[in-house]
């Protein structure tokens, strides 16, 4: 874990995907939500797509891989982000990022419910641990309504978002997806969710709306290049180095990038019920990582 090929993307990947839920409130600032999903990866699929080419990795996929990679494409990169540009409209980037954290609940029941995986009992018992402090969170959210005051719908898109995540992550380790490149399948899921994310901006957002301001674009291509096609590759790298369930903890460094950035730039304040939440679920967040790698 300590040697600098393992450390370093460890500490990158936790650390660029903290950052991308606040990035991600400048872009639903500058223009409606779908478009700047639409934006986001009609950057990065062709580098993506670059990316694969350069590693040498094959292209061609047979018809039941072409699915495969439309249901993911749909799941991953239309509904989960698509939910998450609208849930942040309505709650602060750091609580998204926190509910987020919680995706192992959902990829353990999915995997559970299509793939026959087990479930530990340590993992439920750290994963309630960590819903509880999910909880109090969302209560002090509640509260204090930071920004649109909605903060219910931004909670039920955050779920939804979350939901779709977990259906894209489950469904690619089927075995079609496993005989697939993973940076290719990924190529082919992000063109097609991008397909699917202009129909969607066309029909419900109207024209295209192209802001002239730099920051806008420069956080689109952060997105895109950092926070999409450089993360991906690290963070499968170090599944093979270490296995899924260490490199999952990486989740916890990216909550506390993202809770640190939430504070400083949106106006997050801490008391006692939120502080307590966090640390629940943290806490619980570790049980529960730490009995899924032993299980």
């Amino acid at each position: 874990m300590l040697s600098p090929r393992v450390l370093i993307p460890f500490v990158l990947t936790g650390a660029i995907w903290g950052s991308t839920w606040f990035v991600i409130t400048g872009q639903i600032a500058g223009v409606p939500a779908p478009w700047g999903v639409f934006y986001r990866f009609a950057i990065a699929t062709p580098a993506l797509f670059a990316l694969a080419a350069a590693m040498g990795r094959r292209l061609r996929l047979g018809r039941d891989e072409h699915l495969l990679a439309l249901m993911v494409g749909i799941a991953q990169f239309s509904g989960n982000f698509l939910f998450v540009y609208h849930a942040e409209a309505h709650i602060t980037s750091g609580i998204v990022a926190v509910m987020f954290a919680l995706l192992m609940v959902p990829n353990a029941l999915f995997a559970r419910l299509f793939l026959g995986e087990k479930v530990a009992g340590g993992f439920i018992a750290g994963s309630l641990v960590a819903i509880a402090g999910v909880v109090m969170l969302l209560v002090h959210e509640w509260r204090a309504a930071p920004l649109g005051g909605n903060v219910a719908l931004g909670i039920a898109l955050a779920v939804g978002g979350m939901l779709a995540a977990s259906i894209a992550n489950v469904i690619q380790a089927n075995p079609t997806g496993r005989g697939v490149p993973m940076v290719s399948l990924l190529a082919w899921a992000m063109l097609y969710g991008t397909l699917f994310d202009l129909a969607y901006a066309l029909v419900l957002a109207g024209a295209p709306v192209v802001p002239g301001a730099w920051r806008f674009w420069a956080g689109t291509a952060y997105l895109a290049l950092i926070g999409s096609v450089v993360t991906f590759p690290l963070h499968y790298n170090l599944v093979r180095e270490i296995g899924a369930g260490r490199t999952a903890y990486n989740g916890i460094l990216t909550v506390a990038v993202a809770m640190l950035l939430s504070t400083l730039f949106e106006g997050f304040r801490w008391d006692g019920l939120s502080s307590a939440g966090m640390a629940l679920a943290l806490l619980g967040m570790g049980l529960a990582l730490r009995a899924r790698q032993r299980g």
